[in-house]
């Protein structure tokens, strides 16, 4: 990122050097998030969290289907061999 938006990020929210340094690496990270990888991880973390498969099936797809990523709509069936293979 340029110099001129660091400086202007770190003054618009009144962020140290190293503050929003830490805030870029966070957002980088979050939107490399494949939608595969996004999965993934959500289902360990549902799962985790005492839900059942069709439960978190269900609520992976809306999740996905809420924008997070861009593509087509990702069925139940695509949920699933996401997470099985």
């Amino acid at each position: 990122m340029r110099p001129e938006r660091r400086k202007y990020l770190e003054e618009k929210y009144g962020l140290d050097r190293d503050e929003l340094e830490s805030l870029l690496e966070d957002l980088w990270a979050f939107t490399d998030e494949t939608a595969e990888d996004f999965v993934r991880r959500r289902h360990g973390e549902l799962q985790r969290g005492g839900l059942r498969n069709e439960a978190i099936y269900r609520s992976l797809a809306a999740e996905a289907r809420a924008g997070r990523f861009r593509g087509p709509e990702l069925s139940l069936r695509q949920v699933r061999r996401i997470i099985y293979g």
